[in-house]
């Protein structure tokens, strides 16, 4: 089932419900434990999505907070219905890098307040209240060996995660967003080579 579900998009509320439903399961449990502690003592945050490697993973890609969307509840998916993560989808693919070995988050986890306006930039206060939240994450991700910053903002956490995630291998890369990505032919180059270099070493016995 959860290879047929790879192929969907999280646009329907029949997909999204599947989803749900598997957020018990062994490998994931323990991160909706996280994430609804998270939104009971803070704000609401999304949750992991179920056919990722969950607590099992052994790659990390954090990228900076989660796309303005109105549906409810929300997932940290490559199988959102947003450009980026159809972007990252599609690198993560070219790369080699299994579901089973990747899980992903965001920097700052919470999810935006409904508005008709732009969003804000994250400040720097936003991007320390994430920080904060790490350790707690990393310690469910016992065979965690790399994360991929992805994008500047979530750059920003560099210095503080290279003492927090030892001895993980941390590796940066552009953000999935169209954005980014049309800036240059080098941007996607730049972004598979650093997704393939993570399968590899989560691919090492």
């Amino acid at each position: 089932m959860a290879s047929s579900m790879a192929h969907e998009s999280l646009r329907e509320p029949e997909v999204i419900a599947q989803r749900i439903k598997l957020l018990s399961q062994p490998h994931i449990s323990p991160l909706t434990r996280y994430t609804e502690t998270l939104s009971q003592r803070t704000s609401e945050v999304p949750y992991f999505d179920p056919l990722d490697g969950g607590c099992q993973a052994k790659v990390l890609v954090l990228l900076e907070s989660p796309a303005k969307l109105a549906s409810r509840p929300r997932f940290v998916s490559r199988d959102n219905p947003v450009p980026a993560q159809r972007n990252l989808k599609r690198f993560l693919h070219d790369a080699g890098l299994p579901r089973r070995h990747s899980v992903l988050w965001n920097v700052y986890p919470w999810l935006p307040e409904p508005t008709h306006g732009e969003r804000r930039p994250l400040t720097r206060h936003d991007i320390d209240r994430g920080i904060g939240e790490l350790p707690a994450l990393l310690g469910l991700l016992p065979e965690l060996r790399v994360i991929v910053l992805a994008g500047r903002t979530s750059q920003r956490v560099l210095p503080k995660l290279e003492r927090l995630a030892s001895p993980c291998l941390i590796l940066t890369m552009p953000h999935p967003s169209p954005l980014a990505v049309c800036v240059s032919p080098d941007v996607e180059a730049k972004i598979v080579k650093t997704l393939t270099q993570a399968a590899q070493v989560a691919a090492q016995p």
